[in-house]
């Protein structure tokens, strides 16, 4: 607890939050937190207003995975638009036994993916340049994630064809996307239907998200 505020620190809540992680992910966890907020400082990674509430905001968002996300070993994920390594590098940090694919198509921030990749000793990740669409046609993984990258139709219409099907993993395989707002009127008219859908703010009732979603689509 903070002597000053008698609330409870960021990492305090986030402990009571995920308690399933263990002591060895929070160390790595952490790390990652103070290399973001070093490299953002530098490079508009996350927006500034948010600097201050990293843990909550932003790492609390992510990790909202590790609630039901149970994969095997050598699962592979793609990261699509990871920007400063969100939600690719803290999954890769609580999925060691899974091999993760982050993207993204600005050099500057593939740039600062790989320095933390690489101070974080992450051995399961890999970094690329790049959009999705110019990716191998043969190469295909379990799950595409991303986080508020763009339209959830245009997301879909990226990557459904670098999927491969599979179910021994859960969810099924598919998509996993982070989005804020109301995601009903974008999927209106597209003939898309969630296989899921996670309500962050019932997962996380105290951390302000706002109108916070995890949405799967099986393919």
């Amino acid at each position: 607890m903070n002597p000053m505020t008698d609330t409870p620190e960021p990492w305090e809540t986030l402990g009571e939050w995920f308690p399933n992680l263990d002591s060895k992910n929070w160390k790595i966890l952490q790390q990652y937190i103070d290399l973001l907020r070093e490299w953002n400082a530098k490079i508009n990674l996350v927006s500034r207003k948010d600097t201050d509430r990293l843990e909550i905001k932003h790492l609390a968002h992510c990790l909202t995975f590790t609630k039901f996300l149970r994969l095997m070993p050598k699962a592979r994920l793609l990261d699509v638009g990871t920007g400063g390594g969100l939600p690719g590098i803290p999954l890769a940090i609580c999925y060691p036994q899974a091999r993760f694919t982050l993207l993204d198509s600005i050099g500057k921030k593939v740039m600062v993916v790989e320095d933390m990749v690489q101070r974080l000793g992450l051995s399961n990740v890999e970094v690329k340049r790049g959009r999705v669409e110019e990716l191998p046609k043969k190469k295909s993984y379990d799950f595409v994630i991303g986080r508020a990258v763009t339209a959830l139709p245009t997301f879909f219409g990226w990557v459904q064809n670098k999927i491969a099907k599979g179910a021994k993993h859960y969810p099924a395989n598919g998509i996993l996307y982070l989005k804020g707002g109301d995601y009903t009127e974008e999927l209106k008219t597209t003939g898309l239907h969630p296989a899921k859908i996670w309500n962050l703010d019932e997962i996380l009732p105290k951390a302000e998200l706002g109108e916070k979603y995890l949405i799967h689509f099986k393919i």
